[in-house]
């Protein structure tokens, strides 16, 4: 079995955060300053109780000046306790949709997808945050080099998959895509190869060209 990355890997552990008690301005000067489209709301002892976004924010402008009643009319009740609210315990997504950091990147990936968002707050076992990961962070396992997915494929998969005959597989690795080459001892063995290659983090694709021989070693 391939090892996997987990979003302790990849999360971003500084962390731009506000408390439940921020006022708007403090928010939206907060996600300028850091260029961000988000940030947790903490509770006292650390605890994220929920999240503003850029898209929490623009109903305030959208309403400015017209009150909750242009709300209740354009039959958007839900976002009248936001427009007219000025701190973030009232402009926050509660509750979070949070992540923990053993949690795989696919594992990360779907509940991003699952839940529409950009970003998930990663927090301990007590629900305190430790880091943030993103939609950007997942693709950081792309950045990895064509030699260090080689030396893995070969180490965790190939080897303990072809005891006999691993000598006699090539491994050529290109801007991610993988090609396997050569002879291999039990054919049948040959599409499991190519499924766990595609599962190591960072892999593209995966090609091979591997012929069954009785004789490889």
């Amino acid at each position: 079995m391939t090892s996997r990355y987990t979003v302790a890997m990849v999360m971003t552990q500084a962390v731009v955060t506000v408390s439940r008690s921020a006022h708007f301005k403090e928010i939206v000067t907060a996600m300028q300053r850091w260029r961000v489209t988000g940030v947790p709301v903490l509770e006292e002892d650390g605890r994220v109780a929920g999240v503003v976004s850029q898209a929490d924010l623009p109903v305030k402008e959208e309403f400015h000046g017209h009150g909750p009643g242009l709300i209740e009319q354009a039959g958007r009740l839900a976002d009248t306790r936001k427009a007219g609210s000025t701190r973030a315990a009232d402009l926050m997504t509660s509750p979070a949709v949070t992540i923990g950091p053993d949690a795989t990147l696919p594992q990360a990936a779907r509940l991003m997808a699952h839940s529409h968002v950009k970003r998930l707050p990663v927090v301990d076992g007590t629900g305190r945050l430790v880091g943030i990961v993103s939609r950007a962070d997942l693709l950081k396992v792309f950045l990895r080099s064509d030699d260090e997915l080689a030396a893995q494929i070969r180490r965790e998969v190939v080897v303990p998959l072809f005891p006999v005959s691993h000598r006699a597989i090539r491994i050529d690795v290109a801007h991610g895509i993988v090609t396997l080459r050569g002879d291999a001892r039990d054919s049948g063995l040959i599409p499991t190869a190519a499924r766990l290659v595609l599962g190591v983090e960072g892999v593209v694709d995966v090609k091979y060209e591997l012929s069954a021989s009785q004789h490889a070693c």
